[in-house]
C-alpha cells in the first residue's frame, strides 16, 4: 500500500491536470486506437518510450523486453507484431536499445555470473542474447577501447542483430510482399543526452540501409 497510495496520487493529479488542459482528453483517447507505429525497446524503467519520443496516448504500439529482444519462437512478441501489422495497420516499427542496457551487460559477463548456472527464464534469456552477440564478444582488436566504449559498441551490434531478426520474420516480410508500406528503424538511446540516434533502416524486403 505504501508504494500504490502515491502512485495513485500522482495518477489523479494527472488526469486532472489533462482535463483541465484539454476538458476532451479522455473523450478523445477513449476512441479505437490507431498508433503510426509500434515500439519494440528495452524493459529498462529509463526509456520509455512515450516520454523519451514526446508521444501521446494513442500514437505508439508498445511491446518492452529485457534488451529489446527478437526472437523467433516469442509468441508474446510475435502475437504483438502480428496485431500492429494487421489489426493496426501500424506503418513504422522502431527497435531501440539503449546504452548502459543491463541485459547487454549481463551477456557480456554470463559465464561468470551465477546465473549461468541456473535454469529459468532469465538464465535463458540471457544465454539467447550472448549467443547473437557471440561475433560481437571477442576482445576488441583497439587495445585502447575502454570498457564503457566496448559496452556501447555491444548494445549497437544487439540492435543491428534483433533489428535482422525483426525484418526476417513472417509478418514483416507478408507485410512487405503485399505491398504495404512499413518503415523500420534500429535505433539507440543515449540515457546521458536524452538522445535518439538511428542506426539502420529498412522499407523493403531487399536489405536495409
Amino acid at each position: 500500500m505504501t508504494t500504490l497510495k502515491p502512485l495513485l496520487a500522482r495518477n489523479r493529479s494527472w488526469a486532472l491536470m489533462q482535463r483541465q488542459c484539454s476538458p476532451k482528453y479522455f473523450e478523445q483517447t477513449a476512441q479505437p486506437q490507431q498508433p503510426h507505429s509500434l515500439w519494440i525497446g528495452c524493459s529498462d524503467s529509463r526509456v520509455p518510450a512515450e516520454v523519451l519520443t514526446g508521444s501521446h496516448p494513442g500514437e505508439l504500439f508498445v511491446h518492452r523486453n529485457i534488451a529489446n529482444m527478437v526472437v523467433s519462437d516469442d509468441d508474446n512478441l510475435l502475437s504483438v507484431l502480428q496485431y500492429a501489422l494487421e489489426y493496426l495497420k501500424i506503418s513504422a516499427i522502431i527497435l531501440c536499445g539503449h546504452y548502459g542496457c543491463g541485459g547487454v551487460q549481463a551477456a557480456s559477463a554470463l559465464p561468470d555470473m551465477p546465473l549461468a548456472a541456473q535454469d529459468n527464464a532469465l538464465s535463458r534469456r540471457i544465454g539467447l542474447l550472448r549467443q547473437a552477440l557471440s561475433e560481437s564478444l571477442n576482445p576488441s582488436p583497439d587495445p585502447t577501447q575502454d570498457e564503457s566504449t566496448r559496452q556501447d559498441r555491444l548494445v549497437e551490434a544487439n540492435v543491428l542483430t534483433q533489428f535482422a531478426n525483426l525484418t526476417a520474420t513472417a509478418p514483416v516480410q507478408q507485410r512487405w510482399a503485399q505491398g504495404h508500406t512499413l518503415n523500420i528503424f534500429g535505433c539507440v538511446y543515449d540515457l546521458h543526452s536524452g538522445h535518439l540516434k538511428e542506426l539502420v533502416h529498412q522499407s523493403t524486403a531487399e536489405g536495409a540501409s
